[in-house]
């Protein structure tokens, strides 16, 4: 959920290098994708009970997802500082917010995870 808000408050603001506005969108539309995914896949009952195969899954997504959140975060963060407080619009400020707790929850998860699968 805080990916595609972040992806929302992007998309509205005014970034000026769009390449670093592209990147953080495509992360965060990615990350959004990927784990509306993984959450259908489980509702859908495609976890098994905890099978090795789910396990696998989880943990491959797990790797690339909190690196590539707090990679945008920080280009966000960066791209407020070269361009002032004047020249951006509103919407930078909430993204970065939702930037960080996208990047929080993933990493919290992340650590959950592993606990999961090592008393298992």
């Amino acid at each position: 959920i805080f990916g595609g808000l972040v992806w929302i408050l992007v998309a509205s603001s005014r970034i000026p290098d769009s390449m670093l506005q592209g990147w953080v969108m495509f992360v965060s539309v990615f990350c959004f994708v990927m784990s509306i995914s993984l959450l259908c896949l489980y509702f859908c009952g495609a976890h098994g009970g905890g099978s090795s195969c789910w396990v696998t899954l989880v943990r491959a997504w797990d790797k690339p997802r909190a690196p590539l959140c707090l990679q945008s975060w920080v280009l966000l963060l960066h791209s407020k500082l070269q361009a002032g407080d004047g020249c951006m619009g509103t919407g930078v400020f909430p993204s970065q917010v939702f930037a960080f707790v996208a990047t929080l929850v993933y990493v919290i998860h992340k650590v959950f995870s592993l606990l999961r699968w090592k008393s298992s």
